[in-house]
């Protein structure tokens, strides 16, 4: 069940959208072909619901949005960034647990 807050972005409104959001922007690089971004998909989303109106949440399509990933340095997915002030804060690459991700954008709420 895909959650109504988190945005889907790409090359055309990723600064908009995540590096001018006034709200730290929780970021996943995916591809529908990757096993681990499906796996972490619902933590993604649970995220989003939990932490909204503290945490936006935001996934890009690396196969769509290349330049994107290209520009912070994306080379392995899935790859979570955590901006805020529209620099990265934050970085997890590959599949990992709730625990770990609330640890990843706790201390920039």
């Amino acid at each position: 069940m895909a959650s109504d807050k988190v945005m889907n972005v790409g090359d055309d409104d990723f600064e908009q959208s995540v590096l001018k959001s006034e709200l730290p922007v929780l970021v996943d690089f995916w591809a529908a072909w990757c096993g681990p971004c499906k796996a972490i998909a619902p933590i993604v989303e649970k995220l989003a619901d939990d932490y909204d109106g503290k945490l936006s949440v935001a996934k890009v399509d690396v196969d769509q949005a290349q330049a994107v990933a290209q520009q912070f340095g994306v080379r392995n997915i899935p790859t979570l960034l955590v901006f805020k002030g529209g620099e990265v804060v934050g970085k997890q690459v590959g599949a990992c647990n709730r625990r770990r991700l609330e640890g990843l954008v706790a201390p920039h709420l």
